[in-house]
């Protein structure tokens, strides 16, 4: 098993495997070749980044059979696709702000594909050699901008609106991970991937059919029901069984 985070180390970014507690940094990264170094360090003891830097985030809406329960809306018959930019992009323990223009902001908990390597064009029995690994997702929406302009990307991509992290699991099992919500510390949202219409594999095969997917790219892959509200001054925790916790603190803009 592997665990990649990104940190601080001083001010040069990093990448490092993550196994106990204990970060090992590497030269180079894993979408490349890469080197360990023979220094380490505790966990709690670095500045964490998000694990990856995409060149895009692309999403999917209405992917658990609840949550398109929940919002009344018919189970769709192909994925729900939208995107975020990549300024949204946050790391844990980073502020999530909420934006003045806005009077409700929603946590929606989710499972993140991180890509290894380009694709296009990729089958799905394929796909699982494109994928470097998991990690937690948070996709915050401005959901009273949402239904004003008849599309998602404003609600959707505010800074900060991404948070990812805090690691990426490459043995994670995709199909049988339960992904949790917690909102200062009371569960919200609670679900199995295996509930998922479409699967993270599948939708890695059918977005690449569309566009180039690049190393770093990540697939949020929908939230299950149970989606609210946050306000400044709380605290929202993702947490996936096996790959971690993801924490971070609401602020106002």
């Amino acid at each position: 098993m592997m665990r990649w985070l990104r940190f601080l180390e001083g001010e040069r970014v990093k990448y490092g495997l993550e196994s106990d507690g204990v970060v090992t940094p590497v030269k180079g990264s894993p979408f490349n070749s890469y080197q360990r170094e023979t220094k380490s360090y505790a966990l709690e003891d670095l500045m964490l980044l998000s694990p990856c830097e995409p060149s895009k985030v692309l999403c999917v809406g209405l992917n658990y059979r609840d949550h398109a329960q929940e919002v009344k809306i018919e189970l769709p018959d192909k994925p729900v696709i939208f995107m975020k930019p990549s300024t949204s992009v946050v790391g844990s323990c980073q502020d999530i702000v909420c934006p003045p223009i806005s009077r409700r902001v929603d946590y929606e908990a989710e499972l993140a594909v991180v890509i290894r390597k380009t694709a296009k064009n990729i089958a799905r029995q394929d796909a699982h050699q494109f994928v470097l690994g998991y990690t937690c997702g948070n996709d915050v929406t401005a959901r009273d901008l949402q239904p004003k302009d008849g599309q998602w990307t404003i609600s959707k991509s505010f800074d900060t609106f991404c948070p990812l992290g805090p690691v990426i699991d490459t043995d994670a099992n995709p199909d049988n991970l339960m992904v949790r919500l917690l909102l200062n510390g009371e569960v919200k949202q609670q679900a199995n991937t295996n509930q998922m219409i479409f699967s993270p594999l599948d939708l890695v095969s059918y977005l690449s059919a569309v566009m180039t997917l690049h190393p770093g790219d990540v697939i949020l892959t929908g939230t299950p029901s149970g989606i609210g509200p946050i306000r400044p001054g709380d605290q929202v925790t993702v947490e996936i069984d096996g790959i971690g916790s993801l924490v971070n603190p609401v602020v106002e803009g």
